[in-house]
């Protein structure tokens, strides 16, 4: 196995309920890291500073909740799953009537064909720098290329916060919406659609701002679920 392929352990842990929860990653962060204090990787508290990538990350998507956990953080979900019985929010109590665990262990690597992702959660690609500087651009092409760039930047810096090498060269292709989403309390602009890249990238993970509380994350598609051409970029 190359730096450029590698192994990463990952458990997906769905929490079924007794009603869709209607809280966000952001509240499932926040019960769980306060229910096991004794784990800092749960509230994303590294002992190393340099794994900035978290290996937690906190989903709640069409109102089913699921934690993710990479490398050490799979073992930490695996060890707290027996006691999550429950989830209690400032909107009230859901009981966990079932839960299932999906251990993965795929290579995130380049690879020749390109494959298709889309988000299952908004993608949050713009700081507040990028955000003044995309809508400086009047042009649909310039646009789409300055997101191309981020979503690439944002791969590798996944990859790095692994401690994987990409020598490779990234390409993507885009199909985006605009879409609203709020993050710590401010409204912000999100994106929603897919992407092709010839890149690896195992499925429920986050790219890009804010993967601990659910931004970015995304699943595989089917080949031809989705048609892309150079003009796609909605929205915008």
């Amino acid at each position: 196995m190359t730096e450029s392929a590698m192994r990463v352990p990952l458990r997906y842990l769905v929490l079924h309920t007794d009603r869709p929860v209607v809280e966000t990653g952001t509240n499932l962060r926040g019960y769980i890291g306060n229910k096991f204090p004794e784990y800092p990787l749960l509230h994303h508290h590294l002992d190393n500073p340099i794994r900035t990538y978290p290996r937690v990350q906190y989903k709640v998507i069409g109102g089913t909740p699921a934690i993710l956990g990479i490398e050490e953080g799979a073992q930490v979900i695996g060890e707290i799953a027996d006691a999550i019985n429950e989830l209690v929010f400032l909107t009230g109590r859901y009981d966990v009537v079932q839960k299932v665990s999906y251990d993965q262990k795929i290579p995130i690597m380049p690879v020749p064909k390109p494959i298709k992702y889309r988000f299952v959660y908004p993608w949050m690609a713009l700081n507040e720098e990028n955000y003044r500087k995309f809508k400086g651009f009047h042009d649909w092409k310039e646009k789409k290329m300055f997101l191309n760039r981020i979503l690439i930047g944002n791969i590798l810096s996944m990859a790095k916060g692994l401690g994987i090498v990409i020598e490779e060269r990234l390409s993507v292709r885009t199909m985006l919406d605009q879409v609203p989403i709020r993050y710590k309390g401010v409204e912000m602009t999100g994106f929603s659609g897919s992407f092709t890249v010839n890149f690896q990238i195992p499925e429920y993970i986050g790219i890009g701002k804010g993967v601990s509380q659910g931004f970015g994350t995304i699943r595989r598609m089917a080949p031809d679920s989705e048609v892309y051409n150079d003009k796609n970029l909605k929205g915008v």
